[in-house]
This record gives C-alpha cells, sequence and structure tokens, in this order.
C-alpha cells in the first residue's frame, strides 16, 4: 500500500479532510448580516419609527422631534451596535434625553415598539436578543430617575 510509504502522508491527509468539511460549512452570518446589512437596518428603523409615531401612550414624546435626524441617529446607532460598517454621529444617550422626564412605562412601549418591528421584519429571535442586550445598558441614560406619570 502507498500510504505505508509514506507515514507523513497520513496525517497531511486527515487534515486535509478536516478543513474541507469546515470549508464546506456554510459560515453564520454576523448579526449584522442576520438583520439584513445596512438596508435591513434602514427598514427596521423605518418600522420602529412608524411603530412609535402611532403608540399613543408614547408618540407625544416624539411630538417635537427632528424626525428624519432621528431616523438616521437609530440607524447609525443599531449599525454600530450590531457590528456594520457605521459610525455613531450622535450625542450620547444621557445628553439626548436629559429633562424628558421618560419613565419605565415610556421605555418599556419604546421596546415592544422595537419588538413589534424586528418581529414584522422577521429577523430571528435570537438576533433580536442580542441587539436588545446590546441597547439595554442605555436604560440608564434614558429613563429619568425621578419622572412620574
Amino acid at each position: 500500500m502507498a500510504l505505508l510509504r509514506f507515514p507523513r502522508l497520513i496525517p497531511a491527509l486527515l487534515l486535509a479532510v478536516a478543513l474541507a468539511g469546515c470549508a464546506a460549512a456554510p459560515a453564520r452570518p454576523g448579526l449584522y448580516e442576520q438583520f439584513g446589512g445596512q438596508a435591513g437596518v434602514e427598514a427596521l428603523v423605518e418600522e420602529f419609527l412608524v411603530r412609535l409615531l402611532e403608540d399613543e401612550r408614547i408618540n407625544a414624546q416624539f411630538a417635537e422631534v427632528d424626525l428624519p435626524n432621528l431616523n438616521d441617529r437609530l440607524v447609525e446607532q443599531f449599525c454600530v451596535e450590531l457590528g456594520g460598517p457605521c459610525t455613531y454621529t450622535g450625542r450620547s444617550m444621557a445628553e439626548s434625553h436629559a429633562g424628558l422626564a421618560i419613565t419605565e412605562a415610556d421605555f418599556n412601549a419604546l421596546v415592544e415598539a422595537l419588538l413589534d418591528a424586528m418581529q414584522a421584519r422577521g429577523i430571528p429571535r435570537a438576533a433580536q436578543n442580542a441587539l436588545l442586550a446590546r441597547l439595554a445598558p442605555m436604560h440608564r441614560d434614558i429613563v429619568s430617575p425621578r419622572a412620574s406619570r
């Protein structure tokens, strides 16, 4: 048998077979790709803002907001949080929400709108949870500790 004459050939063949198996397995898309890349993030933000503006529990918070700017900053922010090739150019969450007296109920309504938008866009549940986990630390900069309504 030819392999017996070349003992170093056996490990090399095993390695080649193992690597071929790895190369054949499709790579799992990153979080940004699971959201549909730039077009998917833009569509999600649009869906999200529509839902926020339709929600009577929270839409008053957006009455004086520059919506085109909010749209652009949310696209940037979501893109960054999803690991996309973007840079966030907006203010910090603390600066953006200072003095707005946002309550826990307001925040929860916003999260519900985001969940509904992600569901409507067909984003996988695990990807939804990953984005929410990345956004969750912002809660402390958004909700006012003394806000009551």
